[in-house]
């Protein structure tokens, strides 16, 4: 489980494609400091497991339906990834639960800074729409932000970005257009099993 606050910008060091799969090295000084083999890392959002670790790298294996299902496939060597650690049982939940299993993708539509916080609209899939509400939260590319308003019509979703997120986070570096990993909260999906299944009375 992660808490959706990247601890560290890490960069792709090395990708090595194979025939359904591929192995991603990834630079990453601070995070692998507190990393061992088969720990879970979540990489833009996307939770991944740590297979080898040197000096201040560590690589993991993506699946091809990894691929397929996130907007890890568009990396190249270099791309600034947003990094965070399983959280601790110990430590402060200053996010919101977040599992790393991505449930789509979106595309920027665009970043408009402001003085104070920068507008960030993503195109989202329109079956996700129905787990986003406006104050609820949100995961994209791995960062636990807040749905500031929601389109239904044109599938657009907006957040505002403060410049301590701009800082810290690989969002700033996005272009329209970009493919941006989403997680939606796993609450409104329980709550649609229980209703689907009959354990709530919808009426």
């Amino acid at each position: 489980m992660f808490t959706g606050l990247v601890s560290e910008l890490g960069i792709v060091k090395e990708i090595t494609h194979g025939e359904s799969s591929a192995i991603f090295t990834i630079t990453a000084p601070q995070s692998v400091l507190g990393l061992s083999l088969g720990d879970s890392i979540a990489v833009n959002g996307t939770c991944l497991t740590a297979t080898s670790i040197t000096g201040d790298t560590f690589t993991a294996d993506v699946m091809v339906q990894t691929l397929s299902l996130t907007s890890l496939a568009q990396l190249e060597v270099g791309s600034p990834l947003n990094l965070e650690l399983a959280a601790r049982m110990d430590m402060r939940m200053g996010g919101h639960i977040v599992q790393g299993h991505v449930d789509g993708t979106g595309s920027l539509v665009q970043l408009l800074p402001g003085d104070k916080w920068a507008q960030f609209d993503i195109k989202a899939p329109e079956h996700l729409l129905k787990y986003v509400v406006a104050q609820g939260s949100i995961t994209l590319d791995g960062v636990s932000l807040t749905v500031g308003s929601i389109d239904d019509a044109t599938h657009i979703i907006t957040v505002w970005l403060i410049p301590e997120t701009l800082a810290k986070t690989n969002l700033s570096h996005k272009k329209p257009g970009d493919l941006i990993n989403i997680e939606v909260d796993i609450l409104a999906k329980y709550v649609e099993r229980l209703i689907s299944k009959g354990a709530i009375d919808e009426k």
